[in-house]
């Protein structure tokens, strides 16, 4: 008898969830160019779509929260001659993005803060080498402002996009190059062509490290590093399935090969380096696939899929600097609609407990460049420098409170539970203190009444006392009563928050072993 057995994951119940339309970008005119690209890119700053234009090319950049109707006028980058096929953020600078063309050439844009006002058509540096037109653009994860370029000429030039100079010029492919991408740090990169071969290169020299067969169809194939150096690839078989697989990355032997379906749609695949998520979203499916990668066999592990009932165009991906971390989200999507719709797809993980979840968000990149674009071409390689999401999650919070009106007391208490260290409780402890006393009608803090039966005590509630004066002992001693009683009170409380937030969690681990073994 065979026994099906669920692999425990975090992620297994991630689901996709569509936003409504009104906070999502409508009548965009996406281009309709047949160059297989995913048309959009994103950052927590600006989106931006290549759009349909007459007598050259040109792409829309729009500020990331100016959500719904699109204005027919709006302002667009309009400096290429020929249809835009390929956009890249700039991940060091947010307002930074190149742009490929079937011009020829490469240009890279400053967008303003607030978004355009008026058409763009001065860039601030204009990249000219290729023969043919350019269909694939790269920047370097760590060195500043280094660009990786593919073009139809077969030819990839590494540019110091500072000085517009050419670093490297690689011309060992025979026929059309379908992905060039950068290792996790940048030292190596990894090609797929028309002529159904993975090549690892230097990037630096050009030299040629290793070549290898990769999926058996001419048809488009995609090629990414993973962060442990492996390669992983999207592409189809010599009878028209749709595949996936894994090689090693130094002998490009492969690990791992599965087929999919038969559509003829290309699959882009999108990589998390943080989670080891990988989703695939095919050109015309209305599926975004998604699957968490380990380093043991069999590697690719399955975990859902988001469907919907409208075709995708094209595709856009948030950085994790994008990511609303309060509502756990680990990845969002921008689906481009040939409607002209821009759908803002997010995928999150079901959390009850409203903490900071440091399982789902390690460190990240951060805007930062490791090193500049000199010391990469001298030899010096760098990992990307890495950030916390945590400030972003407390930022969000408090933000958030201060719009729903809570209270000064619930902050403080939720920053007690998210700082570790003693003087950071202590402030927190003072706040509390502070906002409770504020809370209280100062005019309770009067003496009790006094005892009946004590027939030398008179009965009646003292006269008030001037301010200034010492006439209200009494008075203060029963005051700072009070106060230490509530002072007692809120550390009780604080402790039983405390506690409670323990037994939550443990019960949510107990649920899933049992979950885990009723299937078994």
């Amino acid at each position: 008898m065979s026994v099906k057995v669920v692999r425990n994951s975090k992620f297994r119940h991630v689901f996709g969830q569509p936003q409504k339309k009104e906070n999502c970008y409508d009548n965009i005119r996406i281009t309709k160019s047949s160059w297989d690209s995913t048309f959009c890119c994103v950052n927590p700053k600006f989106l931006a779509i290549i759009t349909e234009a007459a007598g050259g090319g040109a792409f829309l950049v729009m500020s990331i929260d100016k959500v719904g109707r699109v204005d027919r006028d709006v302002p667009l980058v309009v400096g290429h001659k020929a249809t835009v096929l390929d956009i890249a953020w700039c991940p060091h600078n947010d307002n930074l993005i190149a742009s490929a063309s079937e011009d020829c050439t490469i240009k890279v844009w400053e967008i303003p803060d607030g978004g355009l006002s008026k058409n763009l058509t001065d860039c601030v540096a204009d990249l000219v080498a290729h023969q043919r037109r350019v269909g694939v653009i790269n920047w370097h994860p760590s060195a500043h402002l280094v660009l990786l370029s593919a073009g139809s000429d077969n030819k990839i030039f590494i540019w110091n996009v500072a000085t517009a100079e050419i670093f490297t010029e690689i011309s060992i492919h025979t026929d059309t190059i379908y992905s060039a991408v950068w290792n996790y740090n940048g030292s190596l990169i990894v090609t797929s062509c028309k002529d159904k071969m993975l090549r690892l290169f230097d990037p630096r020299t050009g030299k040629l490290l290793k070549d290898g067969k990769g999926h058996t169809a001419t048809k488009p194939m995609r090629a990414l590093f993973m962060k442990d150096g492996r390669i992983f690839t999207t592409g189809f078989s010599r009878t028209g399935e749709r595949q996936y697989a894994l090689y090693d990355g130094e002998s490009l032997e492969c690990l791992i090969m599965e087929e999919l379906d038969n559509s003829n749609g290309l699959l882009f695949p999108f990589y998390d380096e943080d989670t080891n998520m990988i989703y695939l979203c095919g050109k015309g499916d209305s599926a975004i696939r998604y699957f968490e990668y380990t380093s043991e066999s069999p590697y690719i592990h399955y975990l859902n899929t988001h469907q919907s009932s409208d075709p995708q165009r094209g595709m856009g991906w948030m950085t994790k600097r994008g990511l609303n971390v309060n509502n756990c989200e680990i990845s969002k999507f921008y689906k481009l609609h040939n409607s002209g719709l821009c759908e803002v797809i997010t995928m999150t993980v079901p959390r009850k407990s409203e903490l900071f979840q440091e399982d789902l968000y390690p460190d990240t990149a951060a805007q930062q460049a490791a090193i500049s674009a000199e010391e990469w071409f001298t030899g010096k390689d760098a990992d990307p420098v890495m950030m916390s999401l945590k400030d972003v999650f407390l930022a969000n919070q408090s933000q958030k409170e201060q719009k729903s009106g809570g209270s000064v007391l619930r902050q403080a208490s939720r920053r007690i539970a998210e700082m570790g260290k003693p003087g950071q409780r202590d402030s927190a402890n003072s706040e509390i203190q502070s906002a409770s006393m504020s809370r209280l009608n100062m005019s309770s803090l009067k003496p009790p009444l006094s005892n009946p039966s004590n027939s030398n005590t008179p009965s009646h509630e003292p006269s008030p006392q001037p301010q200034g004066t010492n006439g209200n002992s009494n008075a203060s001693y029963t005051s700072l009563e009070l106060f230490e009683s509530m002072k007692k009170e809120l550390d009780e409380l604080k402790a039983l928050v405390e506690k409670q937030e323990k037994r939550i969690e443990d019960l949510e681990k107990k649920m899933v072993d049992k979950s885990n073994n009723e299937v078994n």
